[in-house]
């Protein structure tokens, strides 16, 4: 063989010759390279190389010898222009043009549906019923003309070096095909979704190409596909089209391609372990993806999609290498100096440029002038080439690529033969494929081996399969194609088996082909007239051999199509055609011609192949395409000014397949047996009589042509769930998500509770202390009482004792549940659990509901069952006692818990005020099924004094229950009867004032002697007060007495009778004759009230122009003297005549009023909120818009549809409000701005409901996006993973590798992210409840801070670039810059440490903390600070209220011991544990601005304080009296101070300031209402008597009896619509007044009702500013 000669030749200084990997390498050392020869024009035609004797290389053998002996030597100093790989500036003047990547060009009109991008063919036969009816048929026929299996596969490769137009359009658009119902190829694939597994798949998955994006936007723009390689032969199936695609594959050594020899396989391509982006469809045999690993690296990324294309891609790869070695042989030649590894290494670069530039141009010179006269039977003389053409445009055409070029699909065949030299051709093994029945078969099954050549090639090599192909009649030039192709193509997994036909006539439709007649006549080809006119003149032959019909009519053109084929052509089209006149209205011609134009080019021009090949249709196209690529390409090897002498042109074009394959046959694994002249024949493309193989020897051997029938079957199409894998990831991420809220709200619970077990323990530890010295004799136990099976068990503490007492107090011990009497019982049952875990136990007693108990465990019952026995037996007690042992569930069961006997008395409370009101029994009693002896149980009923005491709302122990339960009890039995009950009732009911001052007068009658001496009324009035915890000191109460008894003219008497009693109480009758008793849960008839309350105003408006409005607010003057000021008590029953206004009439009006003075009372509050939420809709609606109608063909937004619209638009949402929280939480910021005009817009106080409103807002979006990206991700995982890798590019994987949800979810930084944004978000707002607030506020300040971790995150979502690019910092850059350098400022504030002067431990767990100012401190009463205590952590802060006033020199905080912390501080700072220590120091930070503030700013200000809720009114008090000391001059004109308290000995402190305020206000600027809560409502008996004994006291020392304060106080809650209805009459300049208020919920929501109620009609509008606690 020739190569083998050149390697035999004597080589100088005894060289040698060494192989290393995949090359030759030989040694020598002086020969001496000549000059490059100059290029001359070649001469045309075939090569004038011929060998002179059988010694002379042939032409085109590939030695160095060969080529010096033609003149031909490499010069790397010489400078020459490298070909590009992209295929740019091959053309100067037009540098783009022939440029991969670019559009397709046209040559036939656009035919687009709507002219621009819709698909063509809307009114053309379905594809897959053309592709069945043109080309379904019988194959393995041979070529007419011996075409070889090797020329077709040839073929692919030349078309895969100029177009790669399949990769999908991204975004996807899908260009489905709908498959007929009688399509029997596809009827076993069904879809694996689990909705719906057993329906049949209607239609195969086509995605439309990937299209320029300047294109398809206007009809003189049409869309066109794009080209991702260039068209010229320029080696891109070897080297690919961009450099850092040559780069992977190369060696970077001898200017070699990298082989596997790191494998042991020196003679193939490295495998792709780097991950080049190879093509890598699913192997449809297997039906899964397989790596892409184990592909060959090549310059063309479908160069491994079937073995006999990757054979031909090996073959290239050697070639090269060959070239390489020749190279280096001819340096080392010029350069004996050096070394082989030195040239290797200093001219690599050089050799492989040098290397390439020959292939490329041998590769050239074969397609032109070997392959294409074969496959085209054509004499390129004929097309003779001219020189370099600048103005001709190269560009691949869409007809070509959709339709022309595809004319190759008739001639392949359904496998391909493997024989060696002698022509012994191989059969498949189990090695040869992965189909499980391969074995056996002559040839290697087309349809099996898709995207599985590695297997059958590294089996017996590549040179079988050359000789093989070489050796094979290729399938005939007609319309039939084989199964492999029209039925059983690879395709995705979803649908692994395609129709390709179909999807050529689609792939046509998808570029805008026009019909095959309109595309005739743009051709300027002859119009065919009928569907029959299709198929040439020639005869039809079906059976005859090819070699026959080719000697007999060597010089005719023969036609296979059969008219049969023809005729159902026309039957689909006419049908068609009527179908659509049905469905259109039109009338069209179905007949002649007319049917042509619903054919599309494809199945048109493959009916007219001939012998010759593609028709004249087809062959014009292909013809026209490859000699403009020729003409067009300035580095083609023939242009004399191109890059080639005429020496080297010349040898060029000697240069042939065969040459090639005998080059690089000697570097596979499976050498040729004898010549390499004889294995294959001189023209591989053409199997001729005399060839090499072409006589089969005996009958063994497979046919000329293969036939399907040999083979084994293809496997069959199947379809895939791409959600498979997704479903258990799905659930359990999705729980994980539910259970992360579920786990917040546990964590809160939990805590919360442990926090309030801590606090309890302290609690209980200041109470041991307090308690301290005081002996304890009662012995407690802890339990559960049962309270029946609704309501479960409760904690509690059960007290033996004192005396004949059980006491069931809770498990703080300052709330007693209920308390039994035993000293009126003669017996107790013990009922006690005898089975199950035996802890519970029951106290039965007569008139009363049963005790039931239930301990953790046996021994501590036991325990408790022994000291109760003892207890009951005392000689103090003495009651006797059973004990019985049942079952648990009858002791339950049989239990009367206080649920039964409530409903008893409440029955009892019924029966008793219809006897009253001489009523029959209520109708509902009836219904309820009361029978007689259930009334006879009601009418016998005793109530016992803890049930009389409840009913009364009071303590049993109380002296007055104690006195009325006694006064009752006639027959002093211990409890009160039916009969004993209703005669009291009566008395409160129907009495008089004088049968009620009797009553009274009985019940203090303590000595029964008919006489109540001073102690005795003095007692009664102390029972009064007990009752409510008030407390008066004896001196006052002495003066009441005294005054009253004056007042009466008894001043001498010590003793009252009755009659004196109630000539005392004389003055009082109309508010006695109203008193009666309340009554829990009793309804009592009600007397008609006094015509002048003491206690409230109800404001009556009626339906006339004017009406009269009562008030208590106005003063009265007491002209006791010059100098005497106007009293601060005020007048509670002048009556106010009122302007006249108009009642609204309708509901419209009234409606109307109310919108205009809501807007006009909260039109900064609604000009901010309005203003937020139309900018985020806007947001929302822009997002929204943009991926509904911009980007609705674009990314997720086509799997997802409409769902991405709605999460992107919360996502911008959520970004915009979120960012938005960090301005409303400027609290400096904010302090600063409500300070300037800007106050008069926009209401800063309202900034921490904004804030909290935003808040929900974010949640609600946050909700929303999560959602619905839940549901996007679901979409996702169902996508192939082809479209997954268009639309989310970002997120690279491996082609083999489907991405499942848990890939999405966890595997992603969008995905992971989002879901700890998720968690985050239900921490932070868990524990941001006001249930936290309250109880773990450490907790809550620890997960707001949060924040900064919660925007990382969000920083980091957005980063992956899932749907769209980071898109937040335009949100959140601005306000986090504005809340850094707010919290900057106080951070540079609030590390000051403050030394604290003095520390005061006030009643109801209040602590006063006094601590100096710091320099430049300015702030203004009601404003508050926060505070940190360095002992208890300086980074926990805790916002409080200034109590002290800004011209007062310390500061000072009044702190209610209420939660961990606050208890904290008050331990901190007791006197008693820091003894002689000093105060801890503070940090603190403010001050800030609060709606308080501003009370100076309106005429008339009312200040509402409730609780602890009163600390900013104690500092606006003292700066009012400071202002007023001072005659500052304020706009305020009267303020208006209500306190609401239980009870004033809660904050003294603040009595204290009060009465500062009354001695300093000269100017009558405050006026102030205390409402004690404690007591009773204003008609009850009791509060009755001390309205008497306030009112008293009043007269005679214009003070409070209760606080000592001139202030008026109140018995009761506060009717606050009245009192302020009341101010409208008292102020009626007054066109606004503000109202602050401070307190608990309740408290501060009737003072908001009771604003929105008045705001509804004319007058002054109330201006509500609240805060809660």
């Amino acid at each position: 063989m020739l190569l083998q000669r050149w390697l035999a030749q004597p080589q100088t200084n005894n060289t040698t010759t060494m192989m290393m990997d995949s090359t030759i390498q030989t040694d020598s050392s002086t020969v001496t390279l000549p000059s490059r020869v100059s290029a001359t024009q070649p001469p045309a035609g075939p090569s004038t190389l011929e060998p002179t004797d059988p010694s002379t290389p042939r032409p085109g053998e590939l030695t160095y010898e060969n080529l010096a002996s033609l003149g031909i030597k490499f010069d790397y100093e010489m400078e020459q222009e490298w070909e590009g790989y992209d295929g740019w500036y091959n053309n100067l003047a037009h540098p783009d043009w022939g440029g991969a990547d670019l559009p397709l060009t046209r040559r036939l009109p656009v035919a687009y549906e709507d002219g621009v991008f819709r698909p063509a063919g809307y009114d053309r036969p379905n594809p897959m019923n053309l592709s069945r009816a043109s080309m379904l048929g019988d194959t393995g026929l041979g070529s007419f003309r011996g075409r070889t299996a090797l020329m077709t596969f040839f073929g692919q490769q030349v078309v895969e070096e100029i177009l790669d137009a399949q990769r999908p359009g991204c975004p996807p658009e899908y260009f489905n095909i709908k498959i007929p119902e009688d399509y029997e190829a596809f009827q076993d694939v069904t879809v694996v979704n689990r909705e719906r597994q057993n329906q049949i798949r209607t239609e195969l998955p086509l995605l439309r190409s990937r299209y320029s994006f300047q294109t398809g936007y206007a009809p003189n723009v049409p869309r066109e596909q794009l080209n991702e390689i260039t068209p010229w032969f320029d080696g891109g199936l070897v080297y690919g089209i961009s450099k850092a695609w040559a780069d992977a594959l190369r060696e970077f050594d001898g200017g070699r391609l990298r082989s596997n020899a790191a494998r042991g396989e020196p003679y193939y391509p490295e495998e792709n372990t780097i991950g080049l982006p190879m093509a890598n469809p699913p192997n449809p045999t297997v039906h899964k993806h397989l790596d892409s690993k184990r592909f060959f690296k090549l310059g063309n990324p479908r160069g491994n999609e079937n073995p006999f294309l990757l054979t031909f891609g090996i073959v290239w790869f050697r070639w090269h290498n060959v070239w390489c070695d020749v190279i280096i042989k001819g340096l080392m030649e010029d350069h004996s100096e050096l070394s082989r590894d030195e040239i290797e290494h200093e001219y690599d670069e050089y050799i492989f440029n040098e290397a390439r530039k020959w292939v490329i141009a041998t590769y050239q010179n074969i397609v032109y002038y070997e392959w294409l006269p074969v496959f085209l039977n054509i004499d390129m003389e004929e097309y003779e080439y001219e020189g370099y053409k600048g103005y001709i445009h190269p560009g691949v055409t869409h007809e070509f690529q959709s339709a022309a070029m595809r004319f190759g699909h008739t001639l392949v065949p359904p496998g391909v033969y493997r024989r060696d030299d002698k022509c012994n051709f191989r059969k498949t093994t189990p090695f040869s494929s992965y189909h499980p029945h391969a074995s056996g078969h002559y040839g290697v099954r087309t349809c099996n081996s898709f995207w599985n050549p590695q297997k059958s090639v590294r089996e017996f090599g590549i040179e079988e399969y050359l000789m093989g192909m070489a050796a094979q009649i290729t399938e005939r030039e007609d319309n039939i194609i084989t199964e492999d192709l029209q039925r059983r193509v690879f395709g995705p997994l979803d649908f692994s088996r395609r129709d390709l036909m179909a999807v050529n006539i689609q792939r046509g439709r998808d570029h805008g082909l026009p019909d095959y007649q309109t595309a005739r006549e743009a051709l300027g080809l002859p119009t065919k007239m009928s569907v029959a006119d299709i198929r040439p003149g020639s005869a039809e032959f079906k059976n005859a051999s090819f070699f026959e019909k080719f000697v007999e009519n060597d010089s005719e053109e023969f036609t296979g199509v059969a008219n049969s084929t023809l005729e159902d052509l026309e039957i689909v089209l006419r049908d068609h055609c009527l179908e659509m006149n049905l469905t259109t209205g039109k009338q069209k011609t179905c007949e002649g011609q007319e049917l042509l134009y619903l054919l599309d080019i494809w199945p048109g021009g493959i009916l007219e192949t001939t012998s010759n090949g593609p028709g004249e249709l087809f062959r014009s196209i292909i013809l026209d395409q490859f000699i403009r690529i020729r003409d067009a390409d300035r580095f083609w090897f023939e242009n004399p000014r191109g890059r080639f002498s005429e020496k080297e042109i010349e040898y060029i074009r000697s240069v042939k397949l065969k040459d090639v394959f005998i080059a690089v046959s000697k570097w596979g694994n499976h050498t040729f047996k004898g010549s390499a002249e004889d294995a294959i024949q001189d023209n591989p493309f053409i199997l001729e009589k005399g060839d090499k193989c072409f006589t089969r020897v005996n009958g063994t051997e497979p046919k000329l042509t293969a036939d399907e029938t040999d083979m084994e079957d293809c496997t069959p199409p199947k379809s895939f769930d791409y959600f498979g894998g997704s479903q258990a990831s799905f659930a359990l991420s999705y729980a994980a998500l539910g259970f992360s809220v579920v786990g917040a709200v546990s964590l809160l619970i939990i805590f919360a509770k442990w926090q309030a077990r801590k606090t309890e323990e302290k609690r209980k530890e200041i109470n041991r202390k307090s308690r301290k010295g005081r002996p304890e004799k009662l012995t407690t136990y802890e339990a559960q009482e049962w309270q029946g099976r609704r309501k479960g068990c409760r904690p509690v503490n059960v007290m033996l004792g004192p005396g004949a007492i059980i006491k069931l107090n809770n498990e703080r011990g300052n709330q007693t549940f209920r308390t039994i009497d035993l000293s009126h019982h003669q017996k107790v049952t013990l009922w006690v659990s005898a089975d199950g875990k035996q802890r519970f136990m029951t106290l039965k007693l007569e008139r009363e509901y049963d005790l039931v108990l239930r301990f953790s465990d046996t021994e501590i019952r036991q325990e408790f069952i022994s000291k109760v026995e003892s207890f009951l037996g005392s000689p103090e007690v003495g009651v006797g006692r059973e004990r019985l042992e049942v079952k648990e569930t009858d002791l339950l069961n049989s239990a009367i818990t206080k649920d039964h006997r409530q409903r008893t008395l409440e029955k009892f409370f019924r029966h008793a005020f219809a006897s009253l009101s001489q009523e029959e029994l209520d109708p509902e009693d009836v219904a309820s099924g009361i029978d007689r002896k259930d009334l006879s149980d009601i009418l016998t009923c005793e109530l016992t004094k803890s049930e009389f005491a409840e009913m009364l709302s009071m303590k049993p122990d109380s002296v007055f229950v104690e006195q009325m339960f006694d006064l009752i009890d006639k027959d002093m039995s211990g409890a009160i009867s039916f009969r004993e009950f209703l005669d009291v009732i009566v008395i409160f009911a129907k009495g008089k004032a004088d049968q009620k001052l009797k009553l009274m007068f009985d019940m203090y009658d303590l000595d029964r002697s008919g006489h109540l001496s001073r102690d005795e009324f003095k007692h009664m009035l102390k029972s009064m007060m007990d009752i409510v915890s008030a407390s008066v000191e004896s001196e006052r109460l002495d003066e009441v007495v005294n005054g009253m008894f004056s007042n009466a003219g008894f001043e001498n008497k010590e003793e009252l009778s009755l009659d004196d009693f109630i000539s005392l109480m004389a003055e009082h009758r109309n508010e006695l004759e109203a008193a009666a008793l309340q009554l829990e849960g009793a309804d009592v008839p009600e007397q008609n009230a006094p015509s002048l309350a003491p206690a409230k105003t109800v404001i009556r408006r009626e339906n006339a122009p004017t009406r009269a409005r009562k008030t208590i607010v106005r003063a009265y003057g007491d002209g006791r003297g010059a100098n005497a000021r106007i009293k601060r008590t005020q007048s509670q029953h002048v009556k106010v005549s009122t302007v006249s206004r108009t009642y609204p009439q309708t509901n419209g009006t009234r409606y109307y009023n109310t919108v205009v003075r809501l807007i006009e009372n909260y039109k900064r509050q609604i000009f901010i909120v309005v203003l937020y939420n139309l900018v985020l809709l806007g947001i929302f609606a822009e997002r929204a818009y943009y991926y509904s109608v911009e980007r609705e063909f674009a990314g997720l937004r086509t799997i997802a549809g409409y769902g991405v619209t709605v999460t992107r638009g919360a996502a911008s949402a959520m970004m915009f409000t979120y960012s938005s929280l960090l301005v409303t939480m400027s609290r400096n910021t904010i302090t600063y701005l409500r300070e300037t005009f800007l106050h008069r817009f926009v209401d800063f106080d309202f900034f921490l409901t904004l804030h909290k409103m935003i808040a929900f807002e974010a949640l609600g979006f946050s909700i929303l996006h999560t959602i619905g990206h839940s549901i996007n991700f679901y979409h996702i995982s169902t996508q192939p993973a082809g479209d997954l890798t268009c639309l989310f590019r970002n997120f690279w994987h491996r082609s083999n590798e489907l991405p499942k949800f848990h890939y999405w979810a966890w595997g992603t930084i969008t995905g992971f992210t989002g879901i700890l944004l998720v968690i985050f978000c239900a921490v932070i707002y868990t524990f941001a409840l006001q249930y936290s607030r309250r109880r773990v506020f450490k907790l809550f300040w620890l997960t707001h801070n949060l924040w900064v971790v919660y925007f990382i995150l969000m920083f980091l979502h957005g980063s992956g670039n899932l749907v769209q690019p980071p898109f937040l910092w335009f949100f959140a850059l601005g306000p986090l810059i504005w809340y850094t350098l707010d919290k900057l400022v106080s951070i540079a504030r609030n590390k000051a440490e403050i030394t604290v002067t003095d520390a005061q431990l006030l009643p109801s767990g209040v602590t006063m903390l006094e601590f100096k100012r710091p320099v430049n401190f300015d702030y203004k009463s009601g404003q508050w600070v926060r505070i940190a205590c360095k002992v208890l952590g300086g980074s926990e802060y805790h916002p409080f209220t200034l109590t002290s006033a800004p011209h007062e020199e310390n500061l000072s905080l009044h702190i209610r011991a209420i939660g961990p912390w606050t208890i904290n501080v008050r331990k901190t700072y007791d006197p008693n544990a820091l003894r002689d220590h000093p105060y801890p120091k503070l940090y603190l930070d403010g001050p800030y601005g609060e709606g308080h503030q501003d009370w100076y700013q309106f005429e008339v200000s009312v200040l509402v304080g409730g609780g602890i809720g009163v600390t900013p009114f104690a500092s606006i008090l003292k700066d009012i009296v400071f202002r007023s000391q001072t005659n500052s001059k304020i706009n305020c004109k009267k303020v208006y101070f209500i306190w609401v308290t239980r009870t004033q000995k809660h904050f003294e402190w603040l009595t204290d300031i009060i009465r500062d305020v009354e001695e300093k206000d000269e100017k009558d600027l405050v006026s102030t209402h205390i409402f004690i809560t404690q007591f009773f409502q204003k008609f009850d008996l009791r509060t009755t008597m001390l309205y008497i004994c306030e009112r008293h006291f009043q007269k005679i020392s214009n003070r409070s009896l209760f606080t000592g304060l001139q202030s008026v106080t109140h018995f009761g809650r506060p009717h606050f619509e009245s009192f302020l209805g009341s101010l409208q009459d008292e102020h009626p300049e007054a066109s606004k007044v503000g109202v602050f208020s401070c307190g608990p919920p309740g408290m501060t929501s009737n003072v908001e009702k009771a604003c929105v109620e008045l705001n509804k009609y004319d007058g002054a509008a109330f201006m509500h500013h609240f805060e809660n606690f």
